[in-house]
């Protein structure tokens, strides 16, 4: 590729402003569109209380489908036309100045983890990285806080033996400490304040990450290319799935997920956010503005920032730095939880420390897509909340008109009733456009996917036979997750807090009893729910049908989408196939050969630390002034 060809990374972004306005103004023009038409159907004879409360939620509800719909629209506009979300250019590679020199330090913390397979990841990515060079100098450092002294023992054994296989190839340090103080994020803190200073870049891998030598390299290009870019952010891709849930999950991050990261990254622009991992970050603002103070009162919604990402991105914004998404990029990958029952533990986690950016949205200096970060962060689950609600209020409705006679006499006076006049017939337009909107991401992403390498989903007649099975298999386990997030809500705002333990990776088969024991109560929830609609509205039965067959469904979809013999057996006839299997870089192809372990083996001790302090921020509205400015001092640079 020509210089002329090349995307200068440190370009500015055209009409930044204006796109933040145009998709705002499509979101509120939908919105609108569809709260108007359901306020002509129920308005009818007036408006209920019940009604009103419907009305309200449905709102919230719809506005929230209108984001995720013209986010897929655009980014699949901009996929299709091979443009760059950002500088709107045909997107290339970064070009950083001829005599750009850094230091990178891949760090991952770990907490009571696996650790073999921990270091076969790390393996599988450090062995795929070029040889050490003067101009990219890269390390990698393993940061254990667990708490487990047999874990730990382990883990010392397991990075002395990886530390002598990658000898000459990478270097690779291991620190363990003995507090769990902030958790990952003060793991992260701890490794700032004493190496920080050592690095330019910090590439932040989870305990299930695995990226691409190739990647790497063209982050740090893409940093080193651009002084004000203080975050750059991937979209990585679930891998190495073999239950029916993580694959059809795989399957549609896969279809997915790059698409609508584009349309996100397209009106985020500068102020994108940050998912905690598989991202680099310029170590010395990192520093100096990203130091979390915890949040006054107690848990759940005071005490350690829990998800941290998010806030630690509006920090770098708020001081005048650059945080951008790169969503044309593959080598990026993690590994998820195989079956929904642990899908569900993680997401109870991510419940609490979501609902906290609730308590930020009026913290001083924050950039505004900062705070809608947070709006979105929370309302990813409060939404499940608020169709529980609407569903519920809805039967409530139906049940009183079922059973209450109407009275068209409203007077002693009236000689002739008043009919309620029949409602335009805009149910059906309602339903269809609601409907439309919640698929289009889907079927623009397997029109993009045909278009492009149909062969790398096992040909185009399988991608199409697994997108409608991913779809039909979304629309089954949805009731049981709104049930699930909606139960979460409600805990933490009753104040119920939750232990932050180590994800389960490993895929395995769940058994009858435990699916049943966690699925009980919304399949009882269900049955009555489908009773007593069918006893006295039969009509609003039928129109419930999706929800109260998903509650039923729910112990079978639980122990059937955990099992790995159907999954595999899937992928033997071709469903469900994503490029990470059918065409996989070399780094997923790696199989490190196990580890020659010495139980009492010590690894070599770290490098020389230079301390430093890493402030602690405020998100008082005092702070705002100051950082107007040193934001204006980073700008101008």
């Amino acid at each position: 590729m020509s210089a002329a060809d090349c995307r200068n990374a440190a370009a500015p972004i055209p009409w930044r402003r204006t796109r933040r306005w145009a998709v705002a103004l499509l979101i509120a023009a939908t919105t609108a569109l569809g709260v108007w038409t359901m306020f002509r159907i129920l308005h009818v004879g007036g408006l209920t209380p019940l009604e009103l409360a419907v009305m309200a939620l449905f709102a919230v509800t719809f506005g929230w489908i209108a984001v995720a719909f013209w986010s897929g629209l655009i980014g699949f506009t901009l996929s299709l036309a091979g443009r760059d979300p950002l500088s709107l250019a045909r997107a290339g590679s970064p070009r950083p100045p001829d005599d750009a020199r850094s230091r990178t330090a891949l760090v991952m913390p770990i907490h009571n983890e696996d650790v073999e397979r921990v270091a076969a990841g790390l393996e599988a990515t450090c062995r795929d990285l070029p040889p050490i060079s003067e101009r990219r100098h890269i390390e990698a450092f393993v940061l254990s806080d667990s708490t487990d002294e047999a874990v730990v023992a382990e883990e010392k054994a397991v990075m002395a033996a990886l530390q002598r296989r990658l000898a000459g190839h990478c270097r690779l340090h291991y620190r363990h400490r003995d507090s769990n103080a902030g958790r990952k994020a003060g793991n992260l803190g701890d490794f700032c304040q004493r190496w920080g200073q050592r690095y330019d870049f910090m590439l932040v891998l989870d305990a299930d990450s695995v990226m691409s030598g190739d990647t790497v390299h063209e982050l740090i290009a893409q940093m080193e290319a651009n002084p004000r870019l203080g975050l750059l952010q991937t979209v990585p891709i679930p891998v190495r799935q073999d239950s029916l849930f993580g694959r059809a999950n795989q399957f549609a991050a896969a279809v997915y997920s790059p698409m609508l990261a584009a349309g996100l990254s397209f009106w985020q622009s500068d102020a994108a956010n940050y998912f905690g991992h598989n991202a680099i970050l310029r170590v010395a603002p990192f520093i100096r503005h990203a130091g979390l103070p915890e949040l006054p009162g107690r848990p759940p919604l005071g005490g350690d920032i829990l998800s941290h990402d998010f806030v630690e991105a509006a920090l770098l914004r708020r001081a005048g730095w650059e945080v951008r998404m790169r969503t044309d990029l593959g080598g990026s990958f993690e590994e998820m939880p195989s079956h929904i029952l642990d899908y569900a533990k993680r997401d109870r986690r991510w419940v609490q420390g979501n609902l906290q950016h609730l308590r930020l949205l009026g913290a001083g200096g924050l950039h505004l897509v900062s705070r809608v970060h947070f709006l979105c962060g929370a309302l990813a689950y409060l939404s499940s909340l608020i169709w529980l609600a609407i569903l519920v209020v809805s039967t409530a409705d139906a049940l009183l008109r079922a059973l209450i006679a109407p009275n068209f006499f409203t007077s002693d006076a009236q000689l002739f009733p008043d009919w309620p006049i029949a409602p335009p017939n805009l149910i059906m337009p309602l339903l269809g456009g609601t409907l439309a909107m919640l698929l289009m991401p889907k079927l623009l992403g397997v029109v993009l996917a045909l278009c492009r390498a149909p062969s790398r989903y096992g040909g185009r007649g399988r991608l199409v036979a697994s997108a409608l099975l991913e779809a039909l298999f979304a629309m089954l386990i949805a009731p049981l997750m709104m049930v699930f997030h909606s139960r979460f809500v409600i805990e933490v705002f009753s104040g119920r807090t939750v232990a932050w333990n180590p994800q389960s990776r490993e895929g395995r088969a769940l058994p009858w009893r435990e699916a049943l024991r966690h699925t009980w109560p919304g399949s009882l929830i269900g049955l009555c729910w489908a009773g007593v609609t069918w006893w006295a509205t039969p009509t609003f039965f039928w129109w419930l049908t999706p929800v109260w067959l998903g509650l039923l469904l729910a112990a079978p979809l639980v122990r059937w989408s955990s099992s790995l013999t159907i999954g595999r057996g899937l992928r033997r006839r071709g469903l469900l196939l994503v490029p990470g299997e059918t065409a996989p870089p070399a780094v997923l192809e790696a199989e490190p050969a196990p580890l020659d372990l010495e139980p009492a083996d010590e690894p070599a001790a770290p490098p020389a630390e230079r301390p430093c302090e890493m402030p602690i921020q405020s998100f008082g509205s005092d702070w705002a002034r100051s950082a107007s400015a040193e934001a204006r001092a980073v700008q101008g640079e």
